[in-house]
């Protein structure tokens, strides 16, 4: 099944792992801008248009409709005790800790604000706490919030649930990670990025590989379930050999799951970027070794592709739900329960209830006065249209399935997938002629040389996506 690739064979090679071909030809020839699809339409459009009012009917509305079905809880932590300058999330640097406590108190204000609009028919069966680094709030304080929404909403079964939160390996002991899990958490993601001391250095991020499998270590004694490792290249600094030595000790390790990121360098939109040295990032040609290199390492080392930039060990969850054709993909990324309503909660958190999405205030200030006031903090959002609610399950389709049966679009939508899809079927003809995908028998398919580029198949069917608005978003590789 698995192909060993012996070095490199140039810059037309193609290798063949499992069913995952790594072109770089096709890379170079594809890698533009666009979206990553955790919704559709993406952020970018949403407006005030939508707000606070208009939540709290559109929940209130999907309770009446689905009263006893799951909910999914996201909480943003924003803090963070040092900047990595990589870094593209929405966070807050300080190592001020009474913020920390400030924030916990606002937020627990508005966990119940959003449960008054959620009956404890609906249970909690997934939980993520991102950040920001969530591990900022110490122990007592993750377990002040934990009990806290568990008295304001209704917690899943142990066995029917997923609750995870993302840690920094350089600011847990093997008690703290012990206490984690004994708040709930049966599913752990650590920063690793990359164990080069150099590329730590010029990203403002030192972390010993020792301290990051000590935590690992502990989180597999305490109970945890599942461990998620993320790593990034295109890093500065990054060779391949120090990157080599990197997805080494990750697969001694044998994390559940893997997500490898891209950087994607936007000083102007990212403010931190601007410490990073652009002659130390590695050449686009360099990205894709380096690409080449993880894909390589991780299929033949076991694991499946899932999509996008994740891998899955075969007995992962992820791998049975794309196998049974019951993936999902939302804001924090590829997720095995079925598509129900997301509740966004803390400063700048996106959420998804019914057929609109809604984002809180970005600003501390602004989300403080919201809460104080006894407001839902929403600043803005979108009610899907007809289209978008079309054009969404087209683009989930391709990012977690990798295809398309239209004549199926077509009955669940009741549109002639051909003649709704005209223009974008015509489209595909180009790509398709590069080898990204096949159309056949109404079944639109991406090709084995085509996923780690499911991106850039899906922007086909995104009809807010103008060209230059493009230029707004991260490259596709």
């Amino acid at each position: 099944m698995f192909y060993v690739v012996s070095g490199w064979g140039g810059a037309g090679s193609i290798f063949r792992m499992s069913t995952l071909e790594f072109d770089a030809d096709l890379i170079r020839r594809c890698d533009v801008s666009g979206p990553r699809y955790t919704s559709y339409p993406t952020a970018v459009q949403f407006t005030s248009a939508f707000g606070a009012d208009a939540y709290r009917r559109t929940a209130i509305a999907s309770s009446e409709s689905s009263p006893f079905s799951p909910l999914s809880l996201y909480v943003h932590v924003p803090f963070c005790a040092s900047p990595c300058l990589y870094c593209g999330c929405n966070r807050i640097i300080t190592r001020n800790r009474d913020r920390a406590r400030e924030y916990v108190s606002k937020l627990k204000r508005e966990i119940e604000l959003q449960a008054e609009l959620f009956p404890r028919t609906r249970p909690v069966d997934q939980l993520h706490f991102g950040g920001g680094t969530p591990t900022f709030l110490d122990m007592d304080e993750l377990a002040s919030l934990m009990e806290h929404l568990a008295t304001c909403f209704q917690f899943a079964e142990a066995s029917n649930r997923e609750y995870s939160i993302e840690i920094d390996p350089r600011t847990l002991t093997p008690e703290d990670v012990k206490a984690l899990a004994s708040m709930g958490f049966d599913r752990m993601s650590l920063g690793v990025q990359d164990f080069d001391p150099a590329v730590q250095a010029a990203v403002n991020r030192v972390q010993s590989k020792e301290e990051t499998l000590r935590v690992a270590e502990a989180a597999r004694a305490a109970g945890v379930r599942s461990l998620s490792f993320d790593l990034i290249y295109g890093l500065p600094r990054q060779t391949l050999e120090g990157f080599s030595r990197t997805l080494s000790a990750v697969l001694d390790a044998r994390p559940d799951r893997l997500a490898v990121y891209a950087y994607a360098h936007m000083p102007r939109i990212f403010k931190a970027q601007k410490h990073i040295k652009a002659e130390e990032l590695p050449s686009p040609e360099q990205r894709l070794q380096l690409l080449g290199l993880t894909v390589s390492a991780l299929t033949q080392a076991g694991y499946v592709y899932i999509g996008m930039d994740h891998f899955a060990l075969p007995d992962d969850e992820l791998v049975h739900a794309k196998n049974a054709g019951t993936l999902q993909r939302n804001f924090q990324g590829y997720s095995t329960h079925a598509d129900q309503d997301l509740v966004g909660l803390g400063v700048s958190s996106i959420g998804k209830v019914g057929l609109t999405y809604s984002q809180n205030f970005k600003s501390l200030s602004d989300y403080y006065a919201a809460v104080d006031a006894g407001h839902l903090p929403v600043q803005r959002g979108i009610r899907l249209t007809e289209d978008d609610v079309i054009r969404r399950a087209v683009i989930q389709q391709l990012m977690c399935h990798e295809s398309i049966d239209c004549a199926a679009i077509g009955r669940t939508f009741g549109i002639d997938f051909k003649r709704y899809f005209r223009v974008e079927l015509e489209r595909l003809q180009e790509l398709q002629g590069m080898g990204l995908v096949y159309v056949h028998r109404g079944c639109i398919r991406i090709t084995e040389a085509g996923r780690l580029l499911m991106r850039r198949v899906a922007m086909v069917f995104d009809a807010y996506l103008a060209p230059r608005a493009a230029e707004s978003y991260s490259k596709v590789i």
